[in-house]
């Protein structure tokens, strides 16, 4: 069973904007914090931002803040990440992650490419 789905990647040019959605099953998505990562080839997975279960509070890394938007529907079980002022570093596959007590969900991620 699928219980993460990103979407939204692709190829951007520097300065540009893309919206990631991420599709989440109930028991992944529910009661739980949420969280985008990203990873780019040959380095580590890398925390870009995190939403509470509520929605009321948000974190960004150092690297994204002021630039990036995490939002969360509720209603729909999908978690947002509204990336606007793009830059080359952040090319990179974005992954949505969730867990529930001792379980962790990943999705298969989606790749964001920042290039002219």
């Amino acid at each position: 069973q699928v219980h993460i789905l990103e979407s939204g990647g692709g190829l951007v040019q520097p300065g540009g904007s893309l919206r990631l959605s991420c599709a989440a099953s109930r028991i992944a998505f529910a009661g739980n914090v949420m969280k985008w990562y990203r990873q780019a080839p040959g380095k580590e997975r890398e925390l870009v931002a995190s939403i509470s279960n509520t929605g009321h509070t948000t974190n960004y890394s150092d690297s994204v803040k002021g630039r990036f938007g995490i939002t969360r529907d509720n209603d729909h079980y999908t978690v947002y990440l509204q990336m606007n002022s793009l830059k080359p570093e952040d090319t990179a596959k974005y992954y949505c992650h969730a867990n529930r007590g001792p379980v962790n969900y990943w999705g298969q991620g989606t790749q964001v490419t920042v290039s002219a």
